[in-house]
């Protein structure tokens, strides 16, 4: 069983698959060196982006993301204005200073290719890292795929042969499940709540407190990039010129005359959700829920619904460890990798993660939890990543406010009925897979088909 705090991590926009991954692998890469023992002997480092890495590399800012993981710096830990001034002298210096001290030569014009003609097999985010000695003379050479959500796995990871279509990974947990009908049988057999399940294996793998403490961290972080994009006016960076939206939203919200809750209640879900993501499209610090491109969904969710409230370390924690849930098994049994599932496995499972969460709050039980998670993936069957210019604004910007929306209808149906749906949480995953694998390249995060093209760029 993974961690629901592998699905929810700390990062940098605009991309989990295309910035956070590529940190951690660039950074894997050198101590990778490092433990080889060879580190000493390098005198050049060459980057190589594949697929969807180079098609949409330069939009969702890839290269400096190599050169933050080049720099060691951690996408958990970096200050995003830190991390600008640091990439700004290596662009300058055209000199990267290694762990050791060593200084090599590098210009990331000549050292980070764009292998637009390479199609990686094994998965669509491909980076190949390489080292040569002053002589010349290749000393590593290293393939790795960013996988969604900020994961990373080598070559020889996905090339090993699995049994069973199974990983097995970290300590043994009390509830182990693959498909939503193993966990909710758990849920029924011990009378537990889908949260009660994960909070017991996750405390297999640290203290309940961590967790908790993990759990109040994340939420912070989330909450804080809504209140910088609330209030952060001004043009998102790249062609496209896209105006902040979100602060002219919100003043209207609260300074305007007073209207039915009701009706305002698409505005909330949509600023919350907008705000969060025009932070992750100019580089700000986001959490991956599950990815960067539908970070907003989930924070938007929980600061209409369970920020105010007297219990809300309660209801947050409840939320985000039965969004977690749910979230694992999209993760394992299917994507979260715009690259490989299309739009469908960011926005599609940050909705489903976000219905699932808020049904849980309001007391549903757990097949309610399963049926709400079910509605919001089956109502984002077969959603595109089609970014206009490969910048993650047009449309990822509104389709995270409208995701929002449906999370929280879907969690309202989900509640008016007792039985299963028609169609199982494990049916839609299966058949988002299955739509993914169908689905045609050009709508899967490489800006060759859908709004990409069809809209001018200005």
């Amino acid at each position: 069983m993974l961690s629901v705090l592998d699905l929810f991590r700390v990062g940098i926009g605009p991309s989990s698959s295309h910035t956070v991954g590529p940190i951690r692998i660039a950074a894997r890469f050198l101590a990778d060196i490092e433990q080889a023992g060879v580190m000493n002997r390098v005198g050049r480092i060459e980057v190589e982006l594949q697929g969807s890495l180079a098609l949409t590399g330069a939009g969702h800012a890839t290269p400096k993301a190599v050169m933050l993981g080049l720099l060691g710096l951690d996408p958990e830990t970096l200050d995003p204005k830190d991390a600008d001034n640091r990439v700004s002298l290596l662009e300058h210096s055209k000199a990267l200073r290694l762990a050791n001290g060593r200084t090599i030569p590098f210009a990331a014009e000549r050292d980070i290719r764009f292998a637009y003609d390479v199609i990686p097999k094994l998965h669509p985010n491909g980076i190949r890292l390489r080292a040569f000695d002053s002589a010349g003379d290749l000393i590593a050479d290293n393939t790795w795929y960013s996988t969604g959500g900020g994961f990373i796995a080598s070559q020889r990871q996905l090339e090993r042969p699995v049994r069973d279509d199974i990983v097995p990974t970290g300590p043994a947990v009390p509830y182990p499940f693959i498909s939503a009908a193993e966990l909710l049988n758990i849920c029924h057999s011990g009378s537990l709540t889908i949260d009660a399940v994960i909070m017991a294996n996750e405390a297999a793998k640290r203290a309940p407190e961590a967790t908790q403490a993990a759990l109040d961290r994340i939420a912070g972080v989330m909450m804080a990039c809504i209140d910088r994009g609330l209030t952060r006016t001004g043009t998102l960076p790249g062609g496209l010129k896209v105006r902040r939206r979100a602060p002219e939203i919100w003043d209207k919200l609260r300074n305007g005359p007073p209207s039915n809750e009701r009706e305002q209640l698409f505005d909330w879900l949509n600023v919350y959700a907008m705000a969060v993501n025009e932070e992750n499209a100019a580089g700000g610090q986001v959490v991956t829920a599950p990815t960067n491109g539908a970070a907003g969904i989930i924070p938007s969710v929980i600061r209409y619904y369970c920020w105010d409230a007297e219990d809300r370390l309660v209801r947050i924690r409840k939320f985000l460890l039965t969004a977690g849930g749910v979230g694992l098994l999209y993760k394992q049994r299917a994507s979260i990798s715009g690259a490989e599932m299309g739009c469908q496995g960011e926005v599609g499972v940050a909705c489903s993660m976000a219905a699932a969460g808020l049904a849980a709050v309001w007391g549903g039980t757990p097949q309610q939890v399963c049926n709400a998670a079910e509605i919001g993936m089956e109502h984002n069957l077969g959603l595109t990543c089609d970014p206009v210019g490969g910048l993650v604004q047009i449309p990822c910007i509104e389709r995270n406010a409208i995701g929002s929306v449906k999370a929280a209808n879907a969690a309202r149906l989900a509640l008016h009925s007792l039985e299963q749906t028609k169609v199982s949480l494990d049916q839609v995953i299966e058949t988002m897979r299955q739509t993914g694998i169908d689905m045609s390249s050009k709508y899967k995060e490489t800006s060759q088909g859908g709004l990409a093209v069809n809209v001018v760029e200005c």
